[in-house]
């Protein structure tokens, strides 16, 4: 203990305003994202913007794959000009576009102030994590980032649950927490972040993102490590769905109720700050749960793995959770969530920090940053896959309104097209009226017919073919190389 104790006061102040940073980024981030989906697909009577599945994959796909691959360029505009100064940079754009995402209603406006609040996230990513490995040696570096990591998901698991309360009294709320947690980084980055001794760039901007593409070039000519990231896509398509999917399902299909009812039962209170003035759970809070087991199980997990050889362990870790995210659609009983989630949360805990140690190690001695630079890649690729699959894969499949359109068709029914003045929850009634049933009674016909569920063999199916492309690059590939 005191040794711990000893790695924590050699920390500098810098290394915590980081971490500090961190948290509210992610806790303005995860806020916003984690209902994002729900805000674009809702009916426009809820003041949700009443966008198309399709619509909400290619949007939010298209602009957090650029997330991910600007650090590329925002990477070496902060060498160039400096950390603080790009911070503020930075906060400005967060502050006025999670603002504005509140306002903006239309397709394109959405589109346009999204990819300005990805700009943002993006100058701010890679600042933050080389403050901390500039402040952290070979001793810290372990417990610097395990802080670090930690304050990730305590900001991504309180984010939603703040953004779950306001969302309930006006989606704009949302926007505007988002908008005011970043504030709180603007006076941190003015009057207490101190900017870590670096090495400064003084090539012209042009030619040190030059450079940095070239380097990203050269690392990716290594075959092996090509063939890596490209498997590794696999995962995040597959990961992302707890963001893209899983909140739109629980909305359409799940019966939350069962679960509020339980809680009550051992805690009103708990229920009543958790629930909904409608007796049930927003998808977002179970959604969320996924980050609350990785704040206590991560390191036990870690912990377990760290026996294993990284690809064994990523393996079966993709494995554990392809088959957590095929039992988030096998059911319509919201209390099976919490197993399931655990189950995913579980395979995500095994294998996420391990695809990082495994690119730290295939790395030759001598290009160790310029490889691990080079991990967002597959994140940019998985997260555009993701998108597709929630769009319009998931709409063939499983979109609730897309099934109900089609068995008003299959009856022959007469009820006008989904518009600004005939919204989505108006075409729901209306066909809740001419089939005679209500609305629970509605969505367990189209469960039954069409079963929406097996929109779970897309997303299992992915995990379990990265696995096996995994183990085969392990087994036969590298093996027959060495």
């Amino acid at each position: 203990m005191s040794r711990i104790s000893g790695v924590f006061r050699k920390f500098p102040g810098s290394f915590w305003s980081a971490n500090t940073m961190e948290l509210f980024e992610r806790w303005a981030w995860y806020g916003m994202f984690m209902v994002l989906a729900l805000y674009l697909t809702g009916s426009t009577d809820t003041g949700a913007l009443g966008f198309t599945q399709s619509q909400k994959g290619i949007l939010v796909g298209t602009v957090v794959m650029s997330l991910y691959f600007l650090p590329i360029i925002t990477g070496a505009i902060a060498d160039r000009f400096g950390y603080k100064r790009v911070l503020i940079i930075a906060y400005l754009i967060l502050i006025s576009g999670y603002y504005l995402m509140g306002k903006f209603r239309s397709y394109g406006g959405m589109f346009f102030i999204f990819f300005y609040v990805g700009i943002g996230a993006a100058l701010f990513k890679p600042i933050v994590s080389a403050t901390v490995a500039k402040t952290t040696d070979k001793e810290t570096s372990s417990i610097g980032f395990g802080i670090f990591y930690m304050m990730v998901n305590i900001g991504a698991f309180i984010g939603p649950i703040f953004a779950s309360k306001f969302r309930a009294i006006d989606w704009h709320y949302v926007f505007i927490m988002s908008s005011v947690i970043i504030c709180l980084n603007m006076i941190i980055v003015l009057f207490i972040y101190k900017e870590p001794p670096r090495q400064k760039n003084t090539d012209p901007l042009l030619k040190a993102i030059g450079h940095v593409f070239k380097n990203i070039f050269i690392a990716l000519t290594d075959l092996k490590f090509l063939v890596f990231l490209l498997i590794i896509i696999g995962f995040w398509a597959m990961y992302n769905q707890l963001f893209y999917t899983l909140p739109v399902f629980i909305n359409q299909w799940v019966d939350t109720t069962g679960i509020y009812h339980a809680l009550a039962s051992v805690s009103p209170g708990l229920a009543a700050a958790i629930g909904t003035a409608q007796g049930t759970i927003a998808p977002e809070i179970l959604s969320d749960l996924d980050a609350l087991y990785i704040i206590f199980f991560q390191i036990l997990v870690s912990s377990f793995v760290m026996r294993f050889k990284p690809l064994n362990a990523m393996i079966s870790g993709i494995i554990v959770g392809a088959m957590g995210i095929g039992l988030w659609f096998v059911t319509q009983n919201g209390i099976y969530l919490f197993l399931s989630l655990l189950i995913f949360g579980l395979g995500e805990m095994s294998s996420s920090p391990k695809i990082t140690e495994y690119i730290g190690r295939i790395a030759p001695p001598d290009k160790v940053a310029l490889y691990m630079g080079c991990s967002f890649l597959p994140l940019a690729g998985g997260n555009f896959l993701a998108g597709i699959l929630s769009g319009g894969v998931y709409t063939r499949i499983a979109d609730k309104i897309s099934l109900l359109q089609r068995e008003v068709a299959a009856r022959g029914l007469s009820i006008p097209h989904i518009s600004e003045t005939f919204t989505q929850n108006d075409y729901i009634n209306r066909a809740c009226e001419l089939m005679g049933l209500n609305h629970q009674q509605l969505t367990d016909m189209l469960w039954n017919r069409y079963h929406p569920s097996n929109i779970w063999i897309v997303f299992t199916g992915i995990g379990i073919g990265t696995a096996i492309i995994l183990f085969l690059y392990d087994r036969l590939w590298l093996k027959s190389r060495k």
